[in-house]
C-alpha cells in the first residue's frame, strides 16, 4: 500500500466496477482481517478450493514471513490489509450505533457490558461522559432509530472518506465478489468492504462465532451474503436483520472445527504426552483460561483445582494441563507457572502480530482435546469442542476464592443468550463452589459416561451433520455460488 493515502476525486454517483467478462474466470477478493481468518480459510484449504474455479486475490493482515509466503504461493495476488484512518465524526457515529444496538438488543451480554461500562466510569468527567452517551443513544435504541443511525454512518463514511485507495484497486481488479472472512473485530477491513459496496460489487461475510449476534456489536456494513455456523445462527440473523433474503444466508459450519475431524492432524497419546511433558499413563484435565478482563484472578481458580487433583492419588494422580487464552497478553500466570511445577502449561504457538495461530498450534490444540480426560473452563466455546470429543465438561461457576472481582461474576456468564442453551441442555456441569469442584473432578474420572447422551444431543441439535471436517469445502461452494448468483448484478443506489 502506498505511504500516501491522499483523498482523490469524488466518487461519482453512477460509478461502479464493471462485471468480469462472461468468458473470463470469475474473481473473488478475499479479505482476511484477523489471524483466525487465516486459520479458517487458508489452513483449511477453503480458498484453495475456490482458486480451482475462480481467480483469488487476497487482501490480508500479514503476521509473519512464513505465513505471508504460504499465501503468496497459493493465490493470484496477496497484498497487505492496512487500516485507513477515518474522520472523528465517522468514528463517533459508529460508536453511537454500537451503543444503541446493545441497548435495543438488551441481551444478557449487552446488559453485562452496560453495567461494566457504568462501573468503569469512576471520575466525575467519566460519569458525565457516560451519562451523555446514554442520552444520545437511547432515542435510537429501536429498529427505526438504528436504521437512521446506520444510514448516517454510511453517508458520513462515504462523504468524509480519507482515501480512494480501495476504490481505485477494485476498479482495476473488477472482482465479482468481495468476501470478508470475519464480520466482527474487522475495523481494519471497513474501508475495503465499503469501497466494494460503493462500487456496487456484491459482498459476503462469515459470521465469526456463535456468540457474535447476541454478544457483539451491530453488523453495519450491508453485506449481500452471509455464511453462518448453524441453522440456529441463521434464524438469529434473520430475526435481527429481517431485510436479509433467506436464500442469501449459507449454513456452512465453521472451518475452525475441521481440524478435529481430519486424521492427518491426529497424534498418538504417547507422542502428544512426550511433546507436553505429561505422563501418558496418568489421566489429565485441561483447563482453558479466558480473557483477563472478564475472568480476573483466574490464577486462584487454577491453583485451587491443582490442589484438589494433588489429593486424588487413588485415581491415578491426575495431572492438570493449562492452556492460556492465546489473546491474553498479560503475564498473570507467570508466577503460578514458576511456583507450581506440578501444573503443566501447554505451549500456545500464536504469532502475536495479529494474534495468528500457527499451523502446529492447530495440531497441538486438536490433540489436547482428543487425549484429555475432561475439560474445565468458564463459559467457553471449548465446551462445545469437548462435547464433540465426548469429554466431560466442568464450567467454573464460582468466583476466585479470596478475591473481590466485583462487578464481575463468573456465574453471570452462564445466563448469556448463546451459552444458556448449553447449560439448559445438561451437557455441561456448572460447578457452584470449589468444594463441589472436587466432587465433579472425581466423577469425571470415575464416570466419564455421565451426561454422555446430553452431550450428543446438544451437538446434534447445534450442528446436525456439519461436523464432518468439510466446513471449508462448504464455505468454498457457498462463495462460488454467491459469485455466480451475483455475476453482472449491481447494488441499487
Amino acid at each position: 500500500m502506498p505511504s500516501s493515502l491522499a483523498h482523490s476525486s469524488p466518487l461519482d454517483s453512477s460509478d461502479r466496477a464493471l462485471p468480469s467478462s462472461a468468458a473470463a474466470r470469475l474473481r473473488i477478493e478475499a479479505i482476511l482481517p484477523r489471524g483466525e481468518a487465516i486459520r479458517n480459510f487458508v489452513y483449511t484449504g477453503a480458498l484453495d478450493r475456490i482458486r480451482s474455479q475462480m481467480d483469488v486475490d487476497v487482501i490480508s493482515v500479514l503476521p509473519d514471513e512464513a505465513i505471508n509466503k504460504l499465501m503468496e504461493n497459493r493465490y493470484d495476488s496477496v497484498m497487505e490489509l492496512t487500516e485507513i484512518p477515518e474522520r472523528w465524526l465517522v468514528r463517533a457515529i459508529r460508536g453511537v450505533v454500537e451503543m444503541a444496538h446493545g441497548r435495543w438488543l438488551w441481551s444478557e451480554a449487552a446488559q453485562d457490558r452496560w453495567r461494566l461500562r457504568d462501573h468503569e466510569a469512576t471520575s466525575l468527567s467519566l460519569k458525565a461522559k457516560r451519562i451523555l452517551s446514554k442520552a444520545i443513544c437511547l432515542p435510537f435504541a429501536n429498529r427505526v432509530g438504528l436504521d437512521v443511525l446506520c444510514a448516517a454512518e454510511r453517508l458520513s463514511s462515504r462523504v468524509l472518506r480519507t482515501s480512494d485507495y480501495y476504490l481505485d484497486l477494485f476498479r482495476k481488479r473488477r472482482p465479482d465478489l468481495v468476501f470478508n472472512g470475519s464480520h466482527v473485530h474487522c475495523r481494519v477491513a471497513i474501508q475495503a468492504v465499503q469501497a466494494a459496496q460503493w462500487l456496487r460489487i456484491p459482498t459476503a461475510t462469515f459470521v465469526f462465532s456463535w456468540d457474535n449476534l447476541t454478544s457483539q456489536g451491530r453488523i453495519m456494513l450491508p453485506y449481500d451474503f452471509f455464511l453462518v455456523w448453524s441453522d440456529d445462527m441463521r434464524a438469529q440473523l434473520m430475526d435481527l436483520y429481517p431485510r436479509i433474503p433467506a436464500d442469501h444466508i449459507f449454513v456452512t459450519g465453521t472451518p475452525q472445527f475441521d481440524f478435529h475431524f481430519d486424521p492427518q492432524y491426529h497424534w498418538t497419546r504417547e507422542e502428544y504426552c512426550r511433546r507436553l511433558g505429561l505422563d501418558p499413563a496418568r489421566p489429565f484435565f485441561v483447563y482453558t483460561t479466558g480473557m483477563p478482563n472478564y475472568m480476573p484472578e483466574e490464577m486462584r481458580v487454577v491453583e485451587g483445582i491443582a490442589d484438589l487433583l494433588a489429593g486424588m492419588t487413588d485415581l491415578g494422580s491426575p495431572q492438570l494441563l493449562v492452556r492460556v487464552y492465546p489473546k491474553d497478553r498479560t503475564t498473570r500466570f507467570d508466577e503460578l507457572r514458576h511456583r507450581r511445577r506440578d501444573i503443566i502449561f501447554s505451549p500456545v504457538n500464536w504469532e502475536q502480530v495479529w494474534l495468528t495461530p500457527k499451523p502446529d498450534d492447530v495440531e497441538m490444540y486438536t490433540n489436547t482435546l482428543r487425549h484429555c480426560a475432561a475439560g474445565i473452563n468458564i463459559s467457553s466455546t471449548v465446551s462445545l469442542e469437548l462435547c464433540m470429543f465426548d469429554k466431560p465438561v466442568l464450567n467454573v461457576g464460582y468466583n476466585p476464592p479470596g478475591a473481590d472481582i466485583s462487578p464481575v461474576s463468573f456465574a453471570s456468564y452462564y445466563k448469556f443468550d448463546h451459552y444458556r442453551e448449553v447449560v439448559e441442555s445438561g451437557a455441561v456441569t456448572v460447578v457452584p463452589s470449589q468444594d463441589e469442584m472436587g466432587v465433579c473432578l472425581r466423577r469425571a474420572l470415575q464416570q466419564p459416561e455421565y451426561k454422555r447422551q446430553e452431550r450428543r444431543t446438544l451437538i446434534e441439535k447445534m450442528f446436525g451433520n456439519l461436523l464432518d471436517g468439510k466446513s471449508g469445502v462448504r464455505v468454498a461452494e457457498a462463495l462460488v455460488n454467491a459469485a455466480r448468483l451475483s455475476q453482472g448484478s449491481t447494488r441499487p443506489k
